[in-house]
């Protein structure tokens, strides 16, 4: 079958490309240039004209909706560009998957949620968002959901991968650059590699590909990887593993701060937690922790040098 990836430049995209090949043609779009992904070719994603166009001349039997504005703290001035990326892009994407029956793969955020549970937080739980982006993931799940059409949304948290700019890469390079580093621990969450992601992604694809008719997955799920921990509990595992790997020479020395230490535009929740038993139980599967994870890929950077 064809299948539109759209975002098929970023974190999540390169690493659903390979995964999403065995099962057809992938075209890949996105905003970025063509030349930071090979499989990328270059589409304004925010002009609902050419998506049209795109959609129309593609055709895709399966539509993965990877793309979004993804920086949170410019989204507080770039309102009308997140909602058309992350609330109206997807409206758009799934009202043709209604008209022409294709199913929808589209991933969203724990920056849904206002951050202040006890306990992770299910697919059932009251949302609040407390910033622009995360409002407008929010409505981009509603257009999703009222559209009508065969869908998953994956709700997903503190992504991170071995290429891009993220959390995990940003550390490595200042443990090379700074004696000292303040590290938010204010904020928990479930960081999730991209990888694991896109895996469970395909699992998706997969039931959808087989047709499998026993407990059929539909709806809102939460995806994120095993272990829950703080921005500075993160860089502890980052630095311990990257360390041992020989991807940095030494540690810097770490100190636990408040979000308030940081002058950012956007406020983030303080517990992103997700709650993720219904996908484990829809797919029979546990997912990995963060140290397994961060071995996988830095042990990947590592060879690859």
């Amino acid at each position: 079958m064809r299948i539109l990836l759209t975002g098929a430049a970023g974190q999540l995209g390169r690493e659903l490309v390979p995964r999403l090949a065995q099962y057809g043609e992938v075209v890949g779009v996105d905003r970025a240039a063509a030349s930071t992904a090979e499989t990328a070719l270059q589409q304004d994603l925010g002009d609902a004209a050419a998506v049209e166009r795109l959609l129309g001349d593609v055709r895709p039997a399966l539509i993965v909706n990877a793309a979004a504005h993804t920086a949170v703290d410019r989204a507080e001035a770039e309102r009308a560009q997140a909602f058309r990326l992350n609330a109206e892009l997807p409206a758009w994407l799934a009202r043709w998957a209604r008209v022409n029956d294709a199913p929808l793969l589209h991933y969203s955020t724990d920056y849904v949620f206002p951050g202040a549970a006890q306990r992770p937080y299910t697919e059932d739980d009251p949302v609040g968002p407390l910033n622009v982006y995360g409002e407008s993931k929010l409505a981009g799940e509603q257009a999703v959901s009222d559209s009508g059409c065969r869908h998953v949304t994956l709700r997903t948290s503190w992504v991170w991968s071995g290429h891009g700019h993220n959390f995990v890469l940003t550390m490595l390079r200042l443990a090379a650059e700074r004696e000292s580093l303040d590290v938010v621990d204010d904020q928990r969450g479930r960081p999730t590699w991209a990888r694991s992601l896109a895996r469970v992604s395909s699992w998706v694809v997969e039931r959808w590909r087989s047709g499998a008719v026993k407990e059929p997955l539909a709806g809102l799920y939460h995806y994120a990887d095993a272990t829950a921990l703080s921005w500075f509990g993160f860089a502890e595992r980052i630095f311990e593993v990257g360390r041992r790997l020989g991807l940095i020479d030494r540690v810097p020395g770490l100190r636990p701060v408040g979000s308030d230490a940081f002058d950012q535009a956007a406020k983030r929740p303080a517990w992103s937690v997700l709650d993720t038993s219904r996908i484990e139980q829809a797919l029979d599967f546990r997912p990995p922790g963060v140290d397994e994870c961060l071995e996988a890929c830095l042990e990947g950077l590592r060879n690859d040098r």
